[in-house]
């Protein structure tokens, strides 16, 4: 049974005038305002593509289950007793009632508040109450009346993803080369665990969707949007504020923003298929330099070789990536143990939710230096995060007056052409277009 749709009452687009709202150079404004296009890409994109919804940390044990989203949807991602995953919707079949209220819990059913119908963790219905009051046609195998269920639900290295269409790509697929960044998240933690543990922030701005991830591998915005933090970090005129109090995290965080353009310029960007991106690290001094060596670090490094050798541990902390964004809501920073999902409520509003990850095996100053980098960037109180989330509100509402129909988008376009992958200068704005050669099919391919 699939799932009702949310659209509005407008016809939706056809791909023609779709396909219209995409040049090479541009992006028109109604791919960021338009209700009927944002119900679109809810049903083509979100509605079709692997879409993460989990860690496998959530859900460790039989029965556990952990709330979360897909798409528009409420959903629930539960470990049955047989330790098999399902995504559910949060949705009771009788009066549509939420099922579950927690974050996360562990129960043997998923009971309704309303009139207690039952459910299992698989969305089967068990039990109703008072059976005898039902009509005689009533049936409990009736699967209209069973919660629905993602037809597809897979695990990469304990990355859960779902998908609402029933065929399409397999997960390994559609990461492509984007396995190499969940690998090495995995891989970083000595005992080859990593937990997802220190909470989460849920964090709303009034903007679309697209923005954030546009947001992520723009390397020209930092030292713009962000100038008021670059100069309270400069203006003591030391390298380094005083007293520490973490480290000089913070510090280095809000002055690595103030590259100059030239700086920006040596980084690499890669586009790849799918939508997907990331841009190489610029954290090159301080404690979040890839080559920092500090007890905490040294131990770790220590803990690593025990468990996989020098060489292959170099390898693995080689791997120097910053915002590896997988299309169209994760972006992953496995060197600081970090993720954030993308999910779109309406065309003008967007949640972002901000986690970090326990590396099995590791010295517990890492998690703590990993809960500090997530407080510093994602958290209601990071100066980083509220400066982007500002700019994304001012460009929706740029957008939504309707003076200025197109954005430009032609940065960097002469130094990379193609659809695979494509490496380019920090500057450009490849994984822009990048984002929206993925957006195109998705829109236009039929229904």
């Amino acid at each position: 049974m699939p799932l009702a749709s949310n659209s509005s009452a407008q016809p939706a687009p056809g791909a023609a005038e779709i396909a219209a709202l995409v040049e090479p150079t541009r992006v028109h404004r109604r791919a960021y305002t338009d209700r009927a296009i944002f119900d679109l890409e809810m049903e083509r994109i979100f509605g079709r593509a692997w879409i993460f919804v989990a860690h496998a940390s959530q859900i460790p044990q039989p029965n556990d289950l952990v709330r979360t989203r897909l798409g528009l949807h409420d959903v629930l991602a539960t470990r049955d007793p047989e330790g098999l995953v399902h995504v559910v919707l949060n949705r009771c079949t009788h009066r549509g009632t939420t099922l579950c209220s927690v974050e996360r819990a562990n129960a043997a059913s998923l009971v309704c508040p309303y009139h207690a119908w039952t459910f299992g963790l698989d969305g089967t219905l068990r039990s109703v109450p008072h059976r005898k009051s039902m009509p005689a046609s009533f049936d409990m195998a009736d699967p209209r009346l069973s919660l629905f269920r993602a037809p597809r639900v897979a695990d990469y290295r304990g990355f859960i993803f779902a998908s609402l269409a029933g065929d399409g790509p397999a997960l390994e697929d559609f990461l492509g080369d984007m396995t190499d960044v969940l690998d090495n998240f995995i891989d970083r933690a000595p005992n080859g665990e990593v937990t997802q543990e220190g909470g989460a922030f849920r964090l709303e701005y009034r903007g679309n969707w697209k923005l954030h991830h546009e947001n992520a591998n723009d390397t020209m915005h930092p030292g713009f949007v962000h100038e008021s933090s670059v100069n309270a970090a400069r203006e003591d005129g030391r390298d380094y504020a005083e007293p520490v109090y973490d480290e000089h995290q913070a510090h280095v965080q809000m002055l690595s923003n103030g590259f100059s353009v030239r700086e920006w310029q040596s980084l690499g960007l890669q586009g790849l298929a799918n939508g997907h991106s990331y841009m190489d690290g610029f954290y090159t001094k301080g404690i979040l330099s890839p080559d920092r060596d500090d007890p905490i670090s040294r131990g770790y490094r220590d803990a690593l070789e025990a468990a996989r050798g020098r060489e292959a541990a170099a390898g693995i902390l080689a791997m120097d990536r910053f915002n590896n964004l997988v299309w169209p809501n994760l972006n992953i920073n496995a060197q600081y143990q970090q993720i954030r999902v993308v999910q779109p409520v309406a065309p003008d509003r967007t949640i972002v939710r901000a986690m970090c990850f326990r590396l099995g095996g590791a010295p517990e100053g890492m998690f703590h230096r990993a809960v500090r980098f997530l407080t510093n960037l994602s958290s209601p109180a990071s100066m980083i995060f509220a400066d982007d989330a500002e700019i994304f509100e001012k460009v929706q509402a740029g957008l939504s007056d309707g003076r200025r129909e197109w954005l430009d988008q032609s940065r960097g376009i002469d130094e990379a052409v193609g659809n695979g992958r494509i490496a380019s200068a920090g500057t450009s704005e490849l994984p822009i277009r990048g984002q929206y050669r993925a957006w195109l099919d998705h829109m236009t391919a039929a229904p």
